[in-house]
């Protein structure tokens, strides 16, 4: 008869299946377990979850983050533990992050105050016994929604990917993680790091300016240690094949370790020669690709070096599960080698077209900046990503990812639809937003008819751009009387201001129904002119902040400090809110982003929220502002009548503005402000040509 093969030849065995809903341990599974003991049971279950298995669904708590959202906990650090720098760093950016949570019950996510970033028994950093240290851990629970941190795993001859603990079901971010032992949407796969990297802000990339054609001096370099034997020794071992000492110059040394006289083959004198001949920097930062191959593991510093410098990356490294793989397109900029085929790598590199190496090149600058440029970043990649898992429905997607500004800017909190963000009109095919609300901030009560917040409500109301206006009521007094406010075409809605407290204006209402907000304070004086000029200059720019009052910085070098002035130069790098048009997300942004400490600081003094705006808004665009039109009018009606004049004349309301911005600089971790010269005015502005022609009559009377 047929022989009928057993159905389980026809499925695949799913280990996992259904398993979240119901625990291993509570298993009634009468038919099996019979003749098996508890213990065994216990084993042949924890096997399957033990490395390899382990997704989110199997092995991942998710209701513990459904109660209080998104929260990181780090064990508090127990004496006589040494940290090494780097995991200090680490976990003071957890810490300063809006992610973090110092009661373990509110988490969702562990982080062990144990340093697990060195794993080398041959490294002084290796912590010993961490085995036991862990499991002595009361909230450990076999490692269930935890991440470890991890740089370097394995030692000599093998290298292996082993922490050299057991770490349970805890998901790794690991640098030199194999694809072979990457758990796809588990674990992350993160760069490798030198100690010096800087913990907060980091430095820009290289490029200053898109070289066209983009070839620099050197095709393809690399300079660094070679292996004589044993892992990852093949490649750089046989870089010299390659090597033409003109435009590739790959150089190797086996100058290394304690005995390397004994064992050096008959090329090391010469490689060394040549090695010391050239300057590393000097490569790198004239160079159109490097080369950056395995070392012992598969990462190395080099990648990171290679991305800042501008300089396209080619992978050497079979295997490497590539940092933040799960949201990088590293196809956009980098080339993916293979080791095998390494004589083939400089055809191929000098096939590359001309437009093709410049976009590799930006994209290298975005990816530094956006993801790699700290510690502070690297760590808050990793936990945005993960965040993303445990919320799917409202997860970042590739474009976001791999576009300015990139996903920690982008909080897909705030909407699912790219269209509400004012960085992709031109990926979405979209005009940018016609219509903008006016929110006008109000802090002295309503006297007189002829107040200067009157005449500004009236102004913007006119212009053919206004959707409607607020007014946020940030005053002690009561409410004025409907009757009070003037008869607009548009709607005039009437707020109190959140606990009347400064940072309130910046607060993302659901009453503002346009994308676009013309910010006002109640004494600026603007011509609905003005306002209609401002508003189509930033339809331009949508992501920037575009508006009339223009402040700037400078280093003071003998107060070793970053100063504020408002004296009128030729050059600006804020532009005031009291007279400015933004996108609606930097409510958002300012809100939810920044952390509790800045926003404070600004409610507590009544003062610098314009000046924290300006911060971020540069911090995600790496842009300065742009202004509008200069007006003489301007400083001198600030300075006159109103309920503020009291404060702009007071001494201590600019000395305020410069702790503000030291304050808000070292948050950032460097200063985003960036100067700019431009300023937009309307075309035939003050031009010898009849006052018909021009279509912004007005502006040129004020």
């Amino acid at each position: 008869g047929l022989h009928h093969p057993s159905p389980d030849r026809f499925w695949p065995r799913f280990p996992d299946a259904l398993r979240p809903f119901v625990p291993w341990d509570q298993l009634e599974n009468e038919d099996s377990s019979v003749h098996i003991s508890p213990r065994q049971k216990r084993d042949a279950n924890s096997s399957i979850y033990k490395g390899k298995k382990c997704r989110m669904e199997s092995c991942f708590d998710f209701t513990l983050c459904k109660k209080n959202g998104f929260k990181v906990y780090v064990y508090p650090q127990q004496k006589g533990e040494k940290i090494a720098e780097s995991y200090q760093n680490i976990l003071a950016a957890i810490e300063g992050s809006r992610f973090y949570t110092s009661d373990p019950s509110q988490a969702c996510l562990f982080v062990l105050s144990l340093d697990t970033l060195d794993r080398d028994q041959l490294s002084p950093q290796y912590v010993h016994n961490l085995r036991s240290k862990v499991q002595s851990l009361h909230l450990w629970n076999n490692g269930r929604n935890h991440l470890i941190f991890n740089l370097y795993s394995g030692t000599w001859p093998d290298y292996t990917e082993d922490v050299g603990f057991d770490i349970g079901q805890a998901m790794l971010a690991k640098a030199s993680i194999s694809t072979e032992n990457f758990r796809p949407n588990f674990d992350v796969s993160i760069p490798l790091f030198s100690k010096d990297h800087p913990r907060t802000g980091g430095e820009r990339g290289f490029l200053k300016f898109n070289t066209i054609p983009p070839l620099r001096k050197y095709m393809l370099v690399f300079k660094g240690k070679r292996y004589l034997t044993g892992i990852g020794s093949d490649t750089r071992n046989a870089l010299y094949h390659v090597h033409n000492g003109e435009d590739v110059v790959l150089l190797t040394t086996c100058k290394h370790g304690k005995d390397w006289q004994k064992h050096k083959d008959s090329r090391c004198d010469r490689d060394n020669t040549e090695y010391e001949k050239y300057d590393y920097r000097e490569m790198l930062h004239n160079a159109t690709f490097c080369l950056v191959p395995r070392g012992r593991r598969l990462g190395s510093f080099r990648f990171l070096e290679a991305l800042q410098a501008a300089c396209v990356p080619v992978m050497l490294s079979n295997g490497w599960e590539l940092p933040f793989s799960e949201v990088i397109n590293w196809n956009q900029a980098a080339v993916i080698g293979d080791e095998r085929l390494l004589l083939q790598i400089p055809s191929t590199i000098r096939s590359i077209h001309q437009d093709k190496i410049l976009a590799l090149r930006q994209q290298t600058q975005f990816l530094w900046e956006a993801y790699f440029s700290s510690v502070e970043k690297i760590v808050l990649t990793t936990l945005e990503i993960i965040q993303d898992r445990i919320f799917k429905h409202i997860s970042r997607n590739s474009l976001i990812w791999n576009k300015h500004p990139g996903g920690l800017f982008v909080l897909p909190q705030y909407s699912s639809y790219l269209g509400d963000f004012p960085y992709y009109y031109a990926n979405l095919g979209l005009k940018p937003p016609s219509k903008f609300t006016a929110v006008i901030h109000a802090v002295t009560p309503l006297v007189s008819q002829s107040q200067p917040v009157l005449k500004l409500l009236v102004a913007a109301a006119k212009s053919q751009y206004c959707a409607q206006i607020i007014v946020l009521w940030n005053c002690d007094k009561p409410l004025p009387a409907k009757h009070r406010w003037p008869a607009t075409a548009v709607p005039v809605i009437v707020i109190e201001g959140e606990s009347k407290v400064m940072s309130s204006r910046f607060l993302p209402y659901d009453n503002i129904v346009t994308d676009a907000v013309l910010s006002l304070d109640e004494d600026t004086v603007l011509s609905t002119t003005e306002v209609d000029f401002a508003f189509t200059v930033w339809q331009t720019f949508p992501e920037r902040i575009v508006g009339y009052p223009a402040r700037s910085h400078f280093w003071d070098n003998s107060k070793e400090r970053w100063g504020y002035t408002s004296k009128w130069t030729n050059d600006y790098s804020m532009v005031l809110t009291g007279a400015a048009i933004y996108h609606k997300y930097y409510h958002y942004l300012y809100t939810h982003y920044l952390p509790a400490s800045l926003k404070n600081m600004v409610d507590q003094l009544a003062n610098c929220e314009d000046i924290l705006m300006n911060f971020l808004v540069s911090a995600v665009t790496k842009l300065p502002p742009i202004k509008v039109t200069q007006k003489k009018q301007y400083k001198e009606t600030m300075m006159g009548q109103t309920s503020r004049a009291s404060r702009w004349a007071d001494p201590d309301h600019f000395a305020q503005r410069q702790s503000c911005m030291n304050t808000f600089a070292s948050w950032f971790g460097y200063m985003p402000l960036i100067h700019s010269q431009m300023r937009l005015d309307p075309v035939l502005f003050k031009d010898q040509v009849s006052i018909l022609r021009k279509k912004y009559r007005d502006i040129e009377r004020l």
